[in-house]
């Protein structure tokens, strides 16, 4: 797998003619979440298997642009899982060597975290991570606190439009506002427990991120049926194709089966995000 990223890396480059968008190097990959911390879950019965989530720390904030640089490196580990050469699925995010050390700097939850339970897997000679500066659990909960009453509610109005559009007979509206109250609940769950949330709408990696710091989480989606599968890929391609695509279809069925279960994760983000900001 570390094979892959640094090839899809190098090929990425080849045929950029600015100079500055040549010469990117990965300088760390380290291994976090539930592997690193050896509480990872295989539950093939019910189709639920935590992710290998990585850092990769790279010499320059340009060499973190997703579609420019690591687009080519998703696509190959998707097919190899699809082929069956990769078993587990595999989540990375991409951040500076600047942004990282600014981030232990300010004590950043996600980062320090990652700086004391991570496992390199490569590390290139000459950059060390700075020593992580703690944050007071006041200031954690403050900010935290921030992040839910601005997220959560913003989620539910997402969600309020999704039923308008179902009661009008727009599906493709209401498959992109359901999309959009999904994403909000995992920035905001994500924000609440690190401060931290990858810039990202692709709900798959959302979902893995925020399952792999709180498991509780699982239960919102289904995986054990081939129409549950089905329905969150739907619910993954609306952010582009329910606005753009003629050819996306949803059906009610569909929908109804959508709302149900963003209903669940509601609760669940809301009962997660009231325990650790001390309101229940």
């Amino acid at each position: 797998m570390t094979g892959i990223l640094f090839n899809a890396f190098e090929q990425a480059q080849k045929g950029k003619l600015s100079d500055n968008r040549k010469g990117g190097r990965i300088l760390k990959l380290i291994l976090f979440g539930s592997y690193a911390r050896g509480n990872w879950v295989e539950d093939r019965s019910s189709g639920y298997l935590s992710d290998y989530d990585l850092l990769i720390i790279v010499n320059s904030e340009t060499f973190t642009d997703h579609d420019d640089f690591w687009r080519a490196a998703d696509e190959r580990i998707a097919q190899e899982i699809v082929g069956g050469d990769i078993r587990t699925p595999v989540n990375f995010i991409v951040h500076s060597y600047q942004d990282v050390n600014d981030q232990l700097a300010q004590g950043r939850p996600f980062f320090t975290d990652i700086a004391r339970d991570g496992l390199m897997l490569y590390e290139a000679e000459g950059f060390p991570l700075a020593s992580p500066k703690p944050l007071s659990e006041e200031d954690i909960r403050k900010e935290a606190r921030r992040h839910f009453e601005h997220w959560f509610p913003s989620a539910a109005y997402n969600r309020k439009l999704a039923e308008y559009a179902i009661a009008d007979g727009e599906r493709n509206h209401a498959a992109f506002n359901l999309h959009q109250t999904t994403e909000r609940l995992y920035h905001c769950i994500l924000l609440v427990l690190t401060l931290y949330s990858p810039k990202l709408h692709r709900l798959d990696k959302l979902r893995a991120n925020a399952e792999g710091i709180d498991a509780k989480l699982i239960e919102a989606w289904p995986r054990d049926s081939r129409f549950a599968r089905r329905c969150f890929a739907r619910l993954t391609r609306a952010y582009v194709d329910a606005r753009y695509s003629s050819a996306y279809e949803i059906t009610d069925e569909e929908l109804a089966w959508l709302v149900e279960r963003i209903g669940a994760l509601t609760d669940l983000v809301g009962q997660v995000c009231r325990e650790r900001l001390g309101d229940e």
